[in-house]
């Protein structure tokens, strides 16, 4: 590990100023729309515009590298997150926000498939697994670390926009004055629809549904805690304690992983989450007791969200992994999008704690149909699995392609 950080650290500290400044503005957003008087229902879409440019980008940024290089792919998308970070507060209309939330989803996206072809190509087959990893590490400590600084300043300002902007702009430096040369760039196809889904059924539906999962923590967790009356350090303290759960979570999950049924820990986790947040809803509890319910479904969502693509990766062929890889992210943004209107109705409907009930029924339905599965066809032996790779719900497909790579070539672990 130290051996990766000596070589990489450049890109992984602008990582992690750009997850600072992403974090901030999911979190910012709600608690400033609530002060700007925005319906929950219009903040829902502010937030789903996030994923539908995000998905768009996913697209497109392999077009835009292949005519004009990484370097100047990277620093124009960068530039125009950092523009947008201070023009949501020059232009407080939930409209204009959904507009530069798209921009934001697709800029964000294409700063990481560079930001991951460059990691990737700057590995060797011994290190990546190790690479892959603090990559993500250090994604979910810039998420924590800017609920942080949420703290420091009136969200009802200027600064909050201000210091994830500066952040983002200074995150370029470390990255563009690297020795590092710009990689080739391999896209990644996506596996035809009909093959996914023949060949994992539970991988495609559980990547749905945990599309809708991850854009509800993401982007309505803030939405909610505004409309729930809770302070600034109380709604940035509660986001942290989400990807706190996840950050711990992946690796415990991902050791059973390798040495179970997969089927039997996604509904087993799965579960887990349903529960932890229909207390929430049924009971209304206290501040810490929801904030530990947090860590809850931050510890089950992160890590289910791996575990469900080493799943469907069981049952394919080494050959169609890469694409695989990229027809479920596809189909995790088409739930992801769907999320916050969805929750935003529900909040509207049955109050508050619609939010905990979208949570608990999306995660009803992975367990419900995990078990139905079950029935359908044998397990696989763990002996014969794909090992586990700690994934983040924010990787693109070229992550996810070299982390499932470099799990395959170590191989599920002796005596697993």
């Amino acid at each position: 590990m130290l051996t990766v950080l000596r070589q990489s650290w450049p890109l992984l500290l602008g990582v992690m100023l750009f997850m600072v400044g992403n974090g901030m503005q999911g979190t910012l957003l709600g608690i400033r729309g609530g002060i700007e008087e925005f319906g929950t229902y219009e903040m829902s879409i502010v937030m789903s515009g996030y994923f539908l440019g995000f998905l768009f980008g996913s697209q497109m940024t392999p077009v835009m590298i292949r005519r004009v290089g990484h370097v100047r792919v990277f620093a124009a998308l960068g530039s125009m997150i950092s523009a947008v970070l201070i023009l949501y507060a020059a232009v407080p209309h939930w409209v204009a926000w959904a507009l530069m939330r798209v921009v934001i989803g697709f800029s964000f996206s294409g700063v990481y498939i560079t930001a991951e072809s460059w990691l990737n190509a700057s590995s060797t087959n011994e290190t990546r697994g190790q690479a892959l990893s603090a990559y993500m590490i250090v994604q979910m400590i810039g998420i924590i670390a800017a609920q942080m600084l949420m703290n420091t300043a009136d969200p009802a300002g200027w600064l909050l926009f201000v210091i994830p902007s500066v952040l983002v702009s200074v995150a370029f430096t470390p990255i563009l004055l690297s020795v590092a040369p710009a990689p080739a760039f391999a896209e990644v196809q996506r596996l035809n629809f009909g093959k996914l889904f023949r060949a994992s059924p539970l991988g495609v539906v559980g990547m749905f549904l945990m599309g809708g999962t991850f854009s509800a923590l993401f982007g309505m967790v803030s939405v909610w805690g505004t409309r729930a009356g809770l302070t600034v350090p109380q709604i940035s303290t509660f986001v942290a304690m989400i990807y706190v759960g996840g950050l711990v979570a992946q690796y415990p999950i991902g050791w059973a992983s390798d040495r179970m049924d997969r089927r039997k820990l996604i509904l087993g986790v799965s579960v887990a989450g349903a529960l932890a947040m229909l207390v929430a809803f049924v009971f209304s509890p206290g501040f810490w007791v929801l904030a530990g319910l947090g860590a809850v479904i931050g510890g089950v969502a992160n890590p289910l969200y791996a575990l469900l693509v080493a799943y469907t990766n069981d049952y394919l062929s080494k050959e169609d992994m890469a694409a695989a890889s990229g027809g479920l992210l596809f189909v995790n943004g088409i739930g992801a999008m769907a999320g916050p209107p969805i929750t935003g109705w529900l909040m509207e409907t049955v109050g508050n704690g619609g939010f905990f009930l979208f949570l608990a029924l999306l995660m009803s339905g992975i367990a419900g149909y995990a078990a139905w599965r079950m029935t359908r066809r044998p397990s696989l032996s763990p002996e014969v699995t794909g090992a586990y790779a700690v994934l983040s719900p924010t990787a693109t497909a070229l992550a996810v392609d070299a982390a499932l790579g470099s799990a395959q070539e170590e191989g599920p672990p002796a005596g697993g």
